[in-house]
């Protein structure tokens, strides 16, 4: 089966920035030449993830809540007297979310459901450039 590589490139400015990269996925499925398969997105690093949600400001400001309730950042973190930082929290919210997500696609045309986008949360406590890889399986 054919492999493709993509990379999206794009700025993100931290303490829970939730950017929407469904287009750029349905773009790079549609200039990969691979009618059906499944694409996968990865994020390096450690403190962002990718998920699905629906993308608008209630669902998204209420998973930002859920993460402060979850791992708070001003709580003490080891993480902070080893390295002297502040982005602790960062890390954990980031391992609780993971860093991929797969989606398949049928005819060029991404399965989402109709309020489902893919999204990338920044959790760091910067602004930060990011490079999500997409890479596209199929035929």
């Amino acid at each position: 089966m054919p492999v493709v590589t993509a990379t999206l490139t794009l700025r993100t400015s931290g303490n829970g920035d939730t950017v929407d990269l469904t287009g750029d996925l349905a773009r790079a499925v549609g200039e990969s030449g691979l009618m059906d398969g499944v694409a996968t997105l990865f994020i390096g690093g450690s403190t962002a993830g990718i998920t699905t949600i629906e993308f608008e400001p209630g669902a998204v400001g209420d998973l930002q809540d859920v993460f402060e309730e979850i791992a708070p950042q001003n709580r003490d973190w080891r993480h902070h007297q080893r390295w002297g930082d502040r982005n602790g929290h960062s890390h954990v919210r980031s391992a609780l979310l993971g860093p991929s997500l797969s989606v398949p696609f049928v005819s060029q045309e991404l399965t989402l459901g109709t309020w489902q986008q893919v999204v990338l949360v920044d959790f760091d406590d910067r602004a930060r450039n990011r490079e999500v890889v997409v890479q596209i399986i199929g035929e």
